[in-house]
Formats: C-alpha cells, structure tokens, sequence
C-alpha cells in the first residue's frame, strides 16, 4: 500500500523531520507499506490560487507537477503536524487547498506534536478539513506531547513504549481503511 507521508512544518529549527524519521521506522516495520515523503518546505507552492475557471501561475503549475501525480499515487496519507496556536500550519492548508481528487476516498492518519495538548487541536481542525474534502480520518492519533522535553535528540520518543503502541494502532487503521477504500475505487469510481 503506498502511503505519502506529509511533512506539515516548514520553520527553521523545526521538529517535524525528527519526528517524520522516527515514525518512518515504525511503519517499516509494521511491513506491507511504501511510503513517499512529501516534505513540504521543498514544494514552492504559491499561496495564491487562481479564480474559479482561471490558470495556475507558471510557479504552481511547477510546483504541482512535482507533487500532484504523488498524492494521486497514495493508496492512504499520514500528516506529520505541529500545533501552533491551537492550529495546524499555514503551508499544511495550503498543499491541501491546492487539490481536491487526490485527497477522496482515501484514509488519513495523523502524527501531531506540540505543547501539552500534543498537537490534538491541530488534527481535530485537519479532520474538519478532510471530512470537507471525502477523505476518511482514521480514530487514533500518534500524539507527541512536549516534544521539546519529550523527544530526545534524535526525534524519537523519550516514552518509545506509548508512542509506538499508538502508532500501531493508528497504522493498523490506515492499512485497513487503505485496503478497503482502494478495492472500493477500484469498482465503484467514486462521484465525491
């Protein structure tokens, strides 16, 4: 099942990479899986979008080209997200914004981190925003809570037991939802 895995986070000094290795590993482990990073601070996607029925700018048609055919590719996402105030980051909505077919019918875990809330507000906004555009948002969460004093130097996890029994869970729910939506397009085109 080919799975992209989105970075969410584009700040310098930021966490998201660690955090995106570390989870890598587990779901290398959990087998069954090809995944794709999507690091968003190397798509140079405009935040201006054309008016409806108008042209990209030669920039998104660039940048789309390089990332549209990858997401249509994906059988199932995972998106690795900070949470800055109570929120998830701009560049995040923007990559989201930018399409719409490649995001339907397929499942979306998440991979949150941030202050003691762990990033949970982030991924309740994202789950809005998916519902909005016919992706399913599977019920666990990996949740990294504090992960200035929680990660260690390397990104992982200081709590390697919760975390990674989270990510089992969470991608347990990918992989089904993965399979069962990708036989369900497979016969029935869906008419999101």
């Amino acid at each position: 099942m080919r799975v992209a895995v989105l970075v969410g986070s584009v700040r310098e000094g930021r966490q998201a990479r660690p955090v995106t290795d570390w989870f890598l590993g587990l779901a290398e482990r959990h087998g069954g899986l090809e995944t794709d990073v999507v690091d968003l601070a190397e798509i140079d996607l405009p935040l201006a979008m054309p008016g409806w029925g108008g042209e990209p700018s030669p920039r998104a048609v660039a940048a789309l080209a390089g990332v549209s055919p990858r997401l249509a590719a994906a059988d199932a996402f995972v998106v690795v997200t900070p949470e800055y105030n109570h929120s998830f980051p701009a560049v995040l909505k923007n990559l989201i914004d930018w399409h719409r077919p490649e995001w339907q019918a397929k499942p979306v875990g998440f991979v949150s981190y941030g202050g003691l809330g762990g990033g949970l507000r982030a991924v309740e906004q994202l789950r809005l925003v998916f519902a909005e555009l016919h992706a399913t948002t599977v019920r666990d969460t990996v949740s990294l809570h504090g992960p200035w004093s929680g990660l260690g130097e390397d990104g992982a996890p200081r709590d390697a037991a919760i975390a990674e029994t989270a990510a089992k869970g969470m991608l347990g729910q990918l992989t089904w939802w993965g399979r069962a939506l990708r036989t369900a397009r497979a016969d029935l085109p869906y008419q999101g």
